[in-house]
C-alpha cells in the first residue's frame, strides 16, 4: 500500500494532535465543495440502477456519450491493467504512484517518463499513461499534443490512457469531447473538483468495446445508490461549478503568493494545488505537521504538495505557520 494524503487518523496519532484539530491540506480536494442535500431514504434501501440519471448528467457534463461509472478512479486504475496481455508501458514521473504500482502488479514492463521527454519513449511503448494535468507537478499537456500521441499509439494497437482527475477547474483543455476513439482512454472523478471523494464515483471514458470488457470485469452495483444520487445532481448543478472555477482561479493565485512570500517558490502546479520542491521537505512537513498542518510529502524528488485552505481562518493558519516555520 501507498501512502496517501488525507491520512488524518495517522497523523492525529504520531502527532499527538487530535483530528478536529488539523489543516489538511494533503489531498488536493476543494475544501469549499459542492453542497450536498439530504439524500433520500430510497436510496439506501435499493440496490443502484443505471436509469437513474447518472449517466445522462455524466453524458452532458463530460460532453461524451462513452463513459462507464466506477467506484472512484482507483477501481479502474486497478482494473485496466489487466485488460491487455504484458506489454511495455510508460507512466509519467513523478505521478500518481497507484498507477505505475498496479501496471507492474499486472505484469506489464512499467517505463517511468518525465514530462518533456514523452515523445522520445513513444515509439518503444504500448501504452503511454499520463496524467493531465499532472500530479504533483502541475505539468500540462495540449489536446492537440495528447491526440497526436494518441494517434501514433493507436496505430500500432496500443493505448494513450490519461488520469483527468484535476481536469474539472479547466474544462476546455479535457480530450473528453474527442472521445470515443480506438486505443483512447479517460479517467474522470468527482473527488477533486467537487470534494466529492469519499462518495467515490469516477468515470472511465473509452470505446464502447472496452468499456464491456471492464464492466464485465467489474461487476454489476460498483457505485453506491447514494452515491449515484448524489453525483447525478452535482454534475447537473452548473450554476455550482461555474461559480467554483472562479473561485479556485483565485485561490490558486492567492496559494501561490502565499507561499512566495515565505519562501516557497512553487515549481509547478494546478488550480487545486500548488507543488514546493526543496530540498528540505522532509523538515518542513514536520515543522508544519507539529503545528496540526497537513501537507503530502514527496520523496523523489524532495517535495511538497499544499493544497487549498477552505476559511480564512484557514489562511491565516497557514500564513502564520509558515513565517514561523520557513521564514524565519
Amino acid at each position: 500500500m501507498f501512502e496517501h494524503g488525507g491520512r488524518l487518523n495517522l497523523a492525529a496519532a504520531q502527532y499527538g494532535i487530535p483530528r478536529s484539530a488539523w489543516l489538511d491540506l494533503s489531498t488536493g480536494i476543494n475544501p469549499n465543495g459542492w453542497p450536498v442535500p439530504r439524500v433520500p431514504a430510497t436510496a439506501w434501501s435499493r440496490l443502484p440502477e443505471e436509469e437513474d440519471g447518472l449517466e445522462a448528467a455524466a453524458k452532458n457534463y463530460y460532453e461524451t456519450d462513452a463513459l462507464l461509472p466506477v467506484a472512484g478512479t482507483q477501481a479502474a486504475i486497478q482494473a485496466l491493467p489487466h485488460l491487455r496481455a504484458p506489454c511495455n508501458v510508460g507512466v509519467i514521473h513523478p505521478g500518481y504512484a497507484e498507477h505505475a504500482h498496479s501496471w507492474r502488479r499486472a505484469g506489464h514492463r512499467v517505463i517511468q517518463v518525465m514530462a518533456d521527454t514523452v515523445v522520445q519513449h513513444l515509439s518503444h511503448l504500448d501504452v503511454m499513461l499520463l496524467i493531465n494535468p499532472n500530479n504533483p507537478t502541475g505539468a500540462c499537456f495540449t489536446p492537440q499534443q495528447l491526440l497526436d500521441w494518441h494517434s501514433e499509439l493507436a496505430d500500432r494497437g496500443g493505448w494513450l490512457l490519461v488520469d483527468e482527475a484535476f481536469m474539472d477547474a479547466t474544462p476546455g483543455q479535457s480530450l473528453a469531447p474527442h472521445a470515443p476513439r480506438p486505443g483512447l482512454i479517460l479517467l474522470r472523478s468527482l473527488g477533486k473538483f467537487f470534494g466529492l471523494a469519499g462518495a467515490r464515483v469516477g468515470f472511465v471514458i473509452a470505446a464502447t468495446q472496452l468499456l464491456d470488457r471492464l464492466r464485465t470485469q467489474l461487476g454489476p452495483w460498483t457505485v453506491a445508490a447514494p452515491s449515484r444520487w448524489v453525483a447525478a445532481r452535482a454534475l447537473a448543478d452548473t450554476k455550482w461549478q461555474q461559480l467554483a472555477r472562479g473561485q479556485l482561479a483565485a485561490a490558486h493565485i492567492q496559494l501561490t503568493q502565499c507561499l512566495v512570500r515565505h519562501g516557497l517558490q512553487p515549481a509547478g502546479g494546478c488550480a487545486l494545488f500548488q507543488w514546493v520542491c526543496t530540498p528540505d521537505a522532509a523538515d518542513i512537513h514536520r515543522a508544519l505537521a507539529q503545528q496540526g498542518i497537513l501537507t503530502r510529502l514527496f520523496q523523489d524528488p524532495p517535495s511538497l504538495r499544499f493544497g487549498l485552505p477552505g476559511t480564512s481562518g484557514d489562511w491565516r493558519r497557514l500564513a502564520t505557520a509558515l513565517r514561523r516555520e520557513v521564514s524565519a
